[in-house]
């Protein structure tokens, strides 16, 4: 990544904002990264957003409609995370995260990030509202107090399409398996850290290993 100095150790998280998974496991994510930064505050630690699914202005196939219900099926029975199936019949799904991916890069800029994520995660999982929408996006970005007409400007501007595609070509470097994904950097090296949804211990005595 290209931040990244010879003697740093960062941990990068890789996201969607609107990846489900990732949404399941917010809650073990806090839990490891509260633990890190008290534990270890020399380790700085830098979200990423992988981008799921490129813009698109077509509903999605049924078959991905399917596919993605019982997807949160799943993750409500293993995680106990929260879902409003209401979304699938008050909005018309479109397979595009790319919107929202551009909304937390914006956001980043003013330090907004972590927030925004949470708002797109909340309209989405548990609002019945859908990110894929500039509005929606646009009306989150007012509720974080960011300014409307600036986010509005930036999330079509080709400025941050640009860097979005850089991200997204920079994190495709990584050693990723999906999303959510984590990552430590030591000495320019990079090291895949084991998600495990359940228990944050095991993903932080990985961190620990390697930070020593």
């Amino acid at each position: 990544m290209s931040d990244t100095s010879s003697n740093s150790i960062q941990l990068y998280y890789v996201y969607d904002p609107m990846c489900s998974w990732c949404w399941g496991y917010r809650p073990t994510w806090l839990a490891l990264k509260k633990a890190l930064q008290t534990e270890f505050p020399n380790i700085q630690i830098q979200y990423r957003v992988g981008g799921l699914a490129p813009d698109s202005e077509h509903e999605m196939p049924q078959d991905m409609q399917h596919f993605l219900q019982q997807t949160w099926h799943k993750i409500a029975a293993q995680l106990g995370t929260t879902f409003n199936f209401d979304f699938w019949q008050q909005c018309t799904p479109r397979r595009s995260t790319y919107p929202a991916c551009r909304a937390c890069l914006i956001a980043r800029k003013s330090g907004h990030e972590e927030q925004m994520i949470l708002a797109i995660q909340h309209a989405y999982y548990l609002q019945a509202q859908n990110p894929s929408d500039s509005d929606t996006l646009m009306a989150l970005a007012a509720k974080l107090g960011l300014n409307q007409h600036d986010f509005s400007q930036a999330l079509h501007a080709p400025l941050i399409e640009q860097q979005l595609q850089t991200e997204i070509e920079s994190v495709r470097q990584l050693p990723i398996q999906g999303f959510p994904s984590l990552v430590l950097t030591v000495n320019g090296q990079h090291h895949a850290i084991s998600i495990d949804y359940h228990h944050w211990q095991n993903s932080f005595n990985e961190i620990v290993a390697l930070y020593h």
